[in-house]
């Protein structure tokens, strides 16, 4: 590689900010057996029954290239800095209500929906965009946009500026969708720490 290559590959890896670490090893959660689907997502599922219905065949991930990472860089970015975080209580006067950021306000629920949403319409199939339920180190639950890719699995989250992969956050993953039905729900033996998949 000349330095001219090696130049461009740097500032490529700067302004995707992670890019490097997509390329130092696949890592991929361990999934279990089908769980309990979040009370929020049900009713979610209820209004918008057909964002719950999408199946994708049980196929290797998608290809992490440049521009696929640009993407996903570009979609968390945009999500995080148009979106004002605001609860679900403040909004609609009760807890769990997963909905679009429509209004420009959202928890992070609506984050990740709106991530996979903008995500899917970039053509990344569904059973590759999957809302994960995770527990933070202070015990709140939490919710993440798992990215299914041929270099492991990353997060997006509202808490954190850029992609990570799964292993470099703090996180204990609970659960997932399933990777080949959106209305369907499954455990993560996370294998870092003991947890109970009990996240409401």
């Amino acid at each position: 590689m000349n330095k001219k290559s090696a130049l461009l590959l740097m500032a490529m890896a700067l302004q995707f900010g992670g890019w490097g670490t997509a390329c130092a090893g696949a890592s991929f959660m361990h999934t279990g057996s089908r769980t309990t689907q979040p009370v929020g997502h049900y009713e979610f599922c209820q209004q918008l029954p057909q964002e719950c219905r999408q199946k994708t065949p049980n196929q290797a991930p998608t290809e992490l290239t440049r521009t696929l990472w640009a993407t996903i860089v570009a979609v968390n970015n945009a999500v995080n800095t148009t979106v004002t975080p605001r609860t679900d209580m403040e909004m609609w006067g009760k807890e769990e209500v997963w909905s679009y950021p429509t209004s420009g306000f959202g928890d992070c629920e609506d984050y990740v929906l709106e991530k996979r949403r903008r995500l899917m319409k970039a053509g990344m199939p569904a059973g590759d965009l999957l809302i994960t339920v995770v527990r933070q180190p202070n015990g709140d639950g939490h919710a993440v946009l798992t990215v299914r890719t041929s270099l492991g699995e990353f997060i997006l989250d509202n808490l954190e500026p850029k992609v990570l992969a799964w292993t470099d956050t703090e996180y204990t993953y609970l659960k997932r969708q399933s990777q080949t039905n959106s209305g369907v729900w499954v455990t993560i033996n996370d294998g870092r720490a003991d947890a109970v998949a009990s996240v409401r």
